[in-house]
């Protein structure tokens, strides 16, 4: 789709009821992921963090959104593909600040240069016992990406017509920090295997496209 189409559709999204956690559990790899959250709330021990969907017009002004590989590192989320995005610090006025700072820093989009339309759904990763606001957004201009070095691997663009195409949800085997060998659901985008709670957040946002587009 023309980015200048969508520019003027998304603003709509503002008026839209979340489609959230029905979705998010599509794409969900485990099944007690309702109660694990429960009781992460009752706990009140969990960390917060926040990422951001962006929507940016490609050279031609088709509309992309990107993602991040992230580094191989010793941790639950190494190698794994992510929204730009990450854990809030004292300094961040509220989660949305949160979602822009990271942006800026892992891909280097400017927090001015960024347009937030919404919050979404919170999600709630329990390998990291992270909560997770995402936030939808766009940027007018196509971004020149820098990747941070210590955090990113790669920057991967994705297409908005390759998102809404039914043939990028997949089934894969893997093995997980909670059990080995299990079948999940993913997308595959640009040859990248999604899944996870970056899936299950694509996957309410690909809902409400749906609907708005």
């Amino acid at each position: 789709m023309d980015f200048s189409e969508f520019k003027d559709k998304i603003v709509k999204v503002k008026k839209m009821e979340l489609p959230g956690e029905e979705f998010h559990l599509k794409m969900a790899p485990l099944e007690r992921l309702l109660e694990l959250k429960r009781q992460a709330r009752e706990a009140k021990t969990a960390r917060k963090a926040a990422v951001l969907v962006l929507f940016y017009p490609s050279e031609n002004n088709e509309t992309y959104f990107v993602l991040i590989l992230r580094k191989t590192y010793k941790g639950v989320h190494s190698a794994q593909v992510g929204f730009p995005g990450g854990k809030w610090e004292e300094g961040d006025e509220d989660y949305q600040a949160t979602a822009l700072r990271e942006t800026r820093e892992e891909v280097g989009v400017t927090e001015e240069s960024i347009k937030v339309h919404r919050k979404l759904t919170e999600i709630y990763i329990p390998p990291s016992n992270f909560f997770v606001q995402p936030y939808l957004g766009t940027t007018h201009q196509m971004p020149l990406f820098v990747p941070q070095e210590e955090e990113v691997e790669a920057i991967i663009e994705v297409p908005l017509a390759e998102f809404m195409d039914d043939a990028i949800k997949i089934t894969k085997t893997l093995t997980t920090s909670y059990a080995k060998e299990i079948d999940v659901p993913a997308f595959l985008l640009q040859n990248n295997v999604v899944w996870g709670a970056t899936a299950m957040m694509l996957n309410e946002v690909r809902e409400m496209l749906k609907q708005l587009l």
